[in-house]
C-alpha cells in the first residue's frame, strides 16, 4: 500500500469534493439563504443531521476513491496493463479533447443502467439507500453514498483505464467537471433559464430539478449528466417539464 499516494489521493479527491460542495453551500445555505429561498425547488431546508449524514458518508466514499486510485495507478501488478499514457504526443491534441465528449457519455451510460440496477428492490437497501435518504438533498449528498455504492461508483474508472487511452490529466479534469455538475444535481436550485427543459438542446441535458425528483419520489429520471437514456426507455418523469418551468415561475414576495 502507497501510503503517500494514498494521502495525495485524499487531498485531490476530497479537496475538490469540499471546495465545490462547500462554495455552492455557502452561498445557497448560509450567505444567500433567505434571499433564494423562494427559488429553492422544495420549499424547505434539510436538517443540521441531514448535512452531517452526508458529508460522513462522503469522507468514506472519498477513502473508497483513494484507495481505489491506488491500485489502478501504483499496484505493480495493475498498473502497468492500463491504457493510462503520459505524454499528449503520443495520440496528439485532437484526440486529447475530442475524448472528453466521449468520457462523458461513457460515464452518463454506465451511471443510468448501474443506477437502474441500484434500483432493483433487491440491491436497493444495500446500495442505494443511504443516498436516498437524502429526500431533499443538498450539495453534501453529491458523494453521500453506501461504501457498496461507492464501490460501483468507481467502476467507471476502472472502465476507463482498461478501455481507451487515457492521459494522466485526463481524470484530473474529467473528474473535475463531474464533480460540478454532481453538486449542480443536488443543489436544491435550478440554474438553468427559464424553458430550457423544453428546448431542443435541454430536453437532452440534467437538470437540478430533473435529479431533484428523482430523489423526492424515488423513481424516473436515472440520467447523471444528459436525458439519452431517459428518454430512449421512457423513464423521464411526465411531471417533469411542468415542474421545472414552475420554479422558474416564482417570484419573490418581496
Amino acid at each position: 500500500m502507497n501510503w503517500t499516494f494514498f494521502v495525495k489521493s485524499i487531498w485531490l479527491i476530497g479537496g475538490r469534493y469540499f471546495m465545490i460542495a462547500g462554495i455552492a453551500f455557502l452561498i445557497f445555505y448560509v450567505a444567500w439563504r433567505n434571499r433564494f429561498f423562494y427559488r429553492k425547488i422544495q420549499n424547505r431546508f434539510p436538517k443540521n443531521s441531514d448535512y452531517l449524514r452526508e458529508m460522513g458518508y462522503s469522507f468514506i466514499t472519498i477513502a473508497i476513491f483513494s484507495f481505489v486510485s491506488v491500485i489502478l495507478f501504483n499496484h505493480p501488478k495493475v498498473a502497468p496493463h492500463t491504457t493510462r499514457y503520459l505524454n499528449i504526443s503520443d495520440h496528439g491534441w485532437f484526440y486529447y479533447f475530442a475524448l472528453y465528449p466521449v468520457m462523458f457519455f461513457m460515464h452518463d451510460t454506465y451511471f443510468y443502467f448501474a443506477h437502474r440496477l441500484m434500483h432493483h428492490k433487491r440491491l436497493f437497501n444495500w446500495f442505494h439507500l443511504v443516498h436516498h435518504k437524502s429526500v431533499n438533498p443538498s450539495p453534501w449528498a453529491a458523494y453521500a453514498f453506501h461504501p457498496l455504492e461507492a464501490v460501483v461508483e468507481v467502476g467507471i474508472v476502472i472502465i476507463f483505464l482498461f478501455t481507451i487511452p487515457i492521459h494522466k490529466t485526463h481524470l484530473i479534469l474529467f473528474f473535475l467537471m463531474m464533480i460540478v455538475y454532481n453538486v449542480y444535481g443536488h443543489l436544491g436550485y435550478e440554474l438553468y433559464p427559464k424553458g430550457f427543459s423544453r428546448s431542443a438542446l435541454g430536453k437532452w441535458i440534467n437538470t437540478s430539478v430533473n435529479h431533484n425528483q428523482h430523489h423526492q419520489y424515488f423513481k424516473g429520471n436515472y440520467g447523471l449528466y444528459f436525458l439519452f437514456w431517459d428518454r430512449v426507455f421512457g423513464t423521464v418523469r411526465e411531471d417533469y417539464d411542468d415542474r421545472f418551468e414552475e420554479v422558474k415561475n416564482r417570484r419573490s414576495a418581496v
